[in-house]
């Protein structure tokens, strides 16, 4: 039997506040799917030269009151990156708050908009431990 992965699907309220969020991860759109009938749009986001690993955000036009205002059941989506403190400097500087610090300089939590868990981890060895994510405290749940 052959398995082969396709995508991560998450609802969003917002769909082009979740893109800018993602973009500011790294990811680009690679496909966009609009349904007139469904009254919905399928934005595929991915790393690039990783199209075949997307996240698939989902936006229905008329809202979507069932939506759960705390995603946490869903676990996480988690990214690899090149330098973790670098990339929460970045998220941190654009307004998103950094949920669990890299205080090991390997591994950090933030939100998206959509409340959906991130997990940021270093690529490779973690990186020495510093300031101001040694000292900085978790905020929220992540």
């Amino acid at each position: 039997m052959g398995i082969r992965y396709l995508h991560t699907m998450v609802r969003v309220k917002d769909l082009e506040k979740s893109m800018a969020f993602y973009r500011l991860l790294g990811l680009e759109e690679t496909r966009r799917i609009d349904r007139e009938q469904g009254r919905y749009t399928l934005v595929f986001m991915a790393p690039p030269g990783q199209h075949e690993c997307p996240i698939e955000l989902t936006y229905n036009w008329d809202g979507d009151e069932g939506l759960p205002s705390d995603s946490r059941h869903f676990g996480h989506l988690a990214y690899e990156v090149d330098d973790i403190y670098a990339t929460c400097r970045h998220l941190q500087e654009n307004g998103v708050t950094i949920n669990r610090p890299p205080r090991d300089g390997r591994m950090a939590f933030v939100r998206s908009p959509d409340n959906i868990s991130i997990e940021l981890l270093q690529r490779g060895e973690a990186k020495e431990p510093a300031e101001p994510w040694l000292s900085m405290e978790n905020t929220g749940q992540w």
